[in-house]
């Protein structure tokens, strides 16, 4: 899954700068972003990078770095505006869509990290998103299935309360109805729609 060009014009200039010591980066970074890119595309742990990229301990390090200095998160936004602004949307959204999902958990996945959810009989991770109207990730929780439903909702929605303060809008299936939606409303002044499926859908 490595960048196009035109991927890697985008991208290159939002990394941050080399560092000051003189010492030159021993390898390229447009090589380093593909590695980092294969791990989250193929789902490997980083051990298992192939050998054409740069050793794994270096890439890990260069993520681990920009992870912390918000580089993805910039790059994800910035990427994200830039296709609102495309299909002629504002930039800051107003509405979106919260939803869940269970996911058995992978080989990689430590056992403290997942869970047993029982009425999906699935042993892994659940996971909480907002996007918008288009799809486009606004927030992501990821959580033990074993954990309820609505300590991920609130959790991912009171996050997505402050990194998206535009958007007070938000649908959402018939499995968050109730309590979630009385709350949304009275501590976080966000209006859940509940949307719920045509017969036989």
């Amino acid at each position: 899954s490595d960048m196009s060009d035109r991927e890697w014009v985008y991208v290159c200039p939002r990394l941050p700068p080399p560092s000051k010591d003189g010492r030159k980066e021993r390898h390229d970074r447009r090589d380093i972003v593909d590695a980092i890119l294969y791990v989250t595309h193929n789902g490997v742990v980083w051990r298992a990078l192939p050998a054409e990229f740069p050793p794994w301990k270096t890439v890990y390090g260069f993520f681990d770095r920009w992870k912390k200095k918000g580089v993805t998160i910039s790059v994800h936004d910035g990427l994200r505006d830039e296709v609102r602004q495309a299909e002629g949307r504002d930039v800051t959204p107003t509405a979106g869509v919260i939803d869940s999902q269970s996911v058995k958990g992978a080989q990689t996945v430590t056992g403290t990290s997942r869970g047993y959810d029982a009425g999906k009989k699935i042993n892994g991770r659940k996971r909480f998103i907002v996007v918008d109207t288009l799809g486009l990730l606004l927030g992501v929780l990821v959580m033990p299935a074993s954990r309820q439903d609505r300590d991920g909702a609130r959790q991912v929605l009171l996050d997505h309360y402050f990194t998206t303060p535009t958007c007070r809008h938000v649908f959402a299936d018939g499995g968050f109805a109730g309590k979630f939606v009385e709350w949304a409303g009275r501590i976080l002044k966000t209006t859940v729609e509940i949307v719920r499926k045509k017969e036989g859908q």
